[in-house]
């Protein structure tokens, strides 16, 4: 074996840990397969016997990478508080497939990645980095130019961020039935019946992205996110079910072309949260196939 095929043999063994790093700092599994092909080209443009812990050189490479393009990405968006719902990760109703699993451990939730997006991109790779994959803050401060103990502090603030908004979901069966019960509401037209499955301080996040940026918004409190799902009902009869980052969801697709996906976090039988991605330029990278199964 030649070094290029040691090195790729190599990377394919690291590819499923490297992406599920990459889907946790970017929220975008096309944006997170980018990342982690831009570590290969570099890989195979470097000298490999000079590399001795290549796994840990893989992490920083990729993590490097996540975050210039999440700065990129904080540099392009003029409104800092726009309302932003990352890439979900798409599965029957029936289970998550099996190619996914290692990228929706440790409970990588839609409702988590919303609030990583809300950090700073630094904050958002020591959180990532250390929490999440153990990775040591020596380790992590060359990559954000930080002393260690500066490292520290960032996963420190981020960790705060994300424990202030933590909740342990229901088991998935309670969390289907709540989902088709709210449903089931929204095509009857009943507003008393959406109130009552909703938390009364229920947040609802809509991304629309730059094609449909009329129909991003933030809303909070029972009635008012009820109001707005009665707006969903001549798309409701076309809502399937489905898992949305291995939580219970709906994906709305008229004539099979998708027009949203929306992700529930559902807490002691109510719902405390929607998550919409309706970008059609995300949503037109989706795979509806997985739907099927």
């Amino acid at each position: 074996m030649d070094e290029h095929d040691w090195a790729a043999e190599r990377f394919e063994a690291e590819r499923g840990r490297l992406r599920a790093v990459a889907y946790r700092m970017l929220g975008s599994l096309s944006e997170a397969d980018d990342a982690v092909q831009e570590a290969w080209f570099r890989l195979d443009r470097s000298d490999g016997d000079s590399i001795e812990n290549l796994s840990g050189w893989l992490t920083r490479v990729v993590a490097r990478v996540c975050l210039d393009m999440l700065r990129s990405r904080a540099s392009r968006r003029e409104d800092p508080l726009d309302v932003h719902v990352p890439e979900p990760i798409l599965s029957s109703a029936d289970g998550v497939d099996p190619e996914h699993e290692a990228l929706l451990a440790d409970a990588v939730g839609l409702a988590l990645l919303v609030v990583l997006e809300q950090l700073a991109p630094a904050e958002r790779l020591a959180f990532v980095l250390h929490d999440m994959f153990a990775v040591p803050f020596d380790e992590i401060a060359p990559i954000v130019d930080r002393t260690p103990a500066a490292a520290r502090q960032l996963a420190s603030r981020a960790r705060r961020r994300v424990r202030g908004t933590d909740t342990v979901p229901d088991d998935l069966t309670r969390q289907r039935e709540v989902v088709d019960a709210f449903l089931a509401a929204s095509r009857g037209g009943d507003f008393e019946a959406l109130v009552a499955v909703l938390h009364p301080d229920v947040v609802l996040r809509a991304d629309g992205g730059t094609l449909a940026a009329g129909a991003s918004k933030l809303l909070r409190g029972s009635r008012e996110v009820a109001a707005q799902a009665l707006t969903f009902n001549r798309f409701a009869q076309f809502a399937r079910p489905a898992l949305v980052n291995g939580t219970a969801g709906i994906v709305a697709a008229p004539g099979g072309q998708p027009f949203s996906v929306l992700g529930f976090t559902v807490v002691g039988g109510l719902i405390v949260q929607i998550d919409i991605l309706a970008d059609p330029e995300r949503l037109a990278r989706l795979d509806l196939t997985v739907l099927d199964d």
